[in-house]
């Protein structure tokens, strides 16, 4: 269920916890899960109507909202009950790490990211806008912004036909080196263009809903 105001809020199953209801969030970009908590009834109206995810803190008794000492937020986007009724997932947007040891996610160990694979692309899509935008003089995807659009379109181009041949000729392990060049070209020139790995998504999800 999403939960979207107080009527919501009132079929959410608050007395199997005395109140409280445990909370994973998650982030709305990549889907890693980013941390735990618990939220009263407060808190969850707190975060719908400022757009800041709040929690309750147990041990201190109070009511406490992500950042307001560190300035490392989570967003509001959605926040969605389970199929009981006494479980909810927040999806946000982190500004900053989410964990008080300065990592990404309260998962993170100091030696593993605890991150899906395939989440790996959005964190790309991620470091590309930000080379797009601060230029560092040392980076390629600097240069191929600064080349232009008709270059990055002819890299994507180069990349297509040479990833078809890696196929074509049996190469398993350059057909792998091959497509890993396309997708970071061919999210290099989304970029460019204006348009993001999301516009892509919602394309094939359209077309996946017509079948």
């Amino acid at each position: 269920m999403l939960i979207r105001d107080p009527q919501d809020i009132d079929k959410l199953e608050w007395q199997k916890m005395d109140g409280l209801l445990p909370v994973i969030v998650q982030d709305a970009f990549d889907g890693r899960v980013l941390m735990q908590a618990y939220m009263n009834r407060e808190a969850l109206a707190h975060s719908l109507e400022s757009r800041s995810v709040t929690f309750w803190s147990r041990s201190r008794a109070k009511r406490w909202t992500k950042g307001e000492t560190s300035g490392n937020t989570l967003k509001l986007v959605e926040v969605h009950a389970d199929c009981d009724n006494d479980c909810l997932l927040v999806m946000a947007v982190p500004t900053g790490p989410t964990c008080h040891r300065n990592t990404d996610t309260c998962f993170d160990g100091k030696e593993h990211e605890v991150t899906p694979d395939l989440a790996f692309l959005a964190r790309l899509e991620h470091l590309i806008a930000r080379r797009e935008i601060e230029r560092p003089e040392d980076s390629y995807t600097t240069r191929l912004f600064e080349a232009g659009i008709k270059r990055i379109s002819q890299k994507v181009g180069e990349e297509g036909v040479e990833t078809a041949l890696a196929a074509t000729s049996g190469d398993i392990d350059e057909l792998v080196n091959e497509s890993a060049d396309l997708i970071y070209h061919l999210l290099v020139l989304l970029r460019a263009s204006g348009l993001t790995l999301a516009d892509v998504t919602a394309v094939l999800q359209a077309r996946h809903g017509g079948q």
